[in-house]
């Protein structure tokens, strides 16, 4: 059902909800183009003009700072006018529906939608709302789905590692309530990365995370052996209902990453965090500002891969100087 709204007719992606469904094919066309626009970043002017004429509306339901600034900014260097709708001050305060709200901004000639939504399911719903010719991409909702971060994440590994069928990926931390985690498990198995393991306790596990696709551990230096890529993630407690966790200290004790637990990866595994980070919980300063860290690079990245997204879901092709990869 979900491939109905993310493909048209004839194949072409035209919104971009989940990474599930897509094929290998698509993600490497999405990588590749994306390969091409960080040259865009580095000139004197950093724009092209495949979406001039356009209008973007970035309409974020929750807090976020890397993933709508960057979404910003690819939208601009795509040459598209950009509005970014801050709902706490606008009429969804007032008790205006959501598929209200789009209508509206819609019926402003809005060509493309980015949505964030604290509601799992909210991209489908407002995906079938809209007219054929308006575009969506989810830009995380509920514990559902973030697929532009995992695509970045996929393309920062590629960048280091190259070839993903001889990685071991470790994930670690608060699976259960990461859509991060969700998105980023599907796009390494689609990529045919051999092992990808969760490492977690108990609690912070969905029930069956096996039947994603991945092992499972319980204890972090066990999970890291030999780790090609360490990516953390954030402990999510505004979503936890109940004591998950005994204690904030005991968790970093047991699973927050740190140089002498670093020490069971391979020597140059890279460590990834999608952000934001809480030092000293989830990971060490001396491993988040250390040499193997990719934190930096990942934001970078995800400029050039949500323009490569917004460009394909709005019909566009990259840059004439497009460098191949893999």
């Amino acid at each position: 059902m979900t491939n109905d709204l993310q493909f048209d007719s004839q194949g072409q992606l035209r919104n971009l909800l989940t990474i599930e469904g897509l094929n290998r094919q698509t993600i490497l066309d999405i990588l590749n183009t994306a390969e091409s626009f960080i040259a865009v970043g580095e000139r004197e002017i950093k724009k092209v003009p495949l979406l001039r004429g356009k209008t973007v509306v970035n309409l974020f339901f929750e807090s976020s700072t890397r993933t709508r600034t960057t979404f910003e900014i690819a939208a601009k260097r795509l040459s598209a006018d950009v509005i970014n709708i801050n709902p706490s001050v606008s009429s969804t305060n007032k008790g205006e529906t959501l598929l209200d709200t789009i209508d509206n901004l819609e019926a402003m000639h809005t060509d493309l939608f980015v949505v964030r939504h604290k509601d799992s399911g909210a991209a489908y719903l407002v995906a079938k709302h809209l007219p054929p010719h308006v575009r969506l991409i989810n830009a995380g909702d509920g514990r559902h789905a973030h697929p532009t971060q995992a695509l970045l994440d996929s393309f920062t590994i590629r960048q280091y590692k190259k070839d993903f069928s001889q990685l071991r990926v470790a994930i670690v931390g608060d699976i259960l309530h990461s859509r991060v985690a969700r998105s980023l498990i599907h796009v390494l198995n689609i990529l045919g990365v051999p092992e990808v393991r969760v490492i977690a306790p108990k609690t912070l596990l969905p029930v069956d995370v096996e039947k994603l696709g991945v092992r499972c551990f319980y204890d972090m230096r066990t999970g890291l052996e030999d780790a090609d890529v360490v990516v953390m993630l954030r402990l999510q407690r505004e979503r936890m209902q109940g004591a998950l966790i005994p204690s904030e200290q005991e968790y970093f004790n047991l699973y927050g990453l740190t140089l002498e637990k670093l020490k069971h990866a391979k020597d140059d595994a890279i460590i990834m965090h999608p952000g934001p980070m809480n030092r000293g919980l989830e990971i060490d300063s001396a491993v988040a500002d250390g040499e193997r860290a990719v934190i930096l690079p990942q934001v970078t990245n995800g400029i050039a891969v949500r323009m490569a997204v917004m460009a394909i879901v709005m019909g566009g092709s990259a840059p004439k100087d497009r460098r191949p990869g893999q």
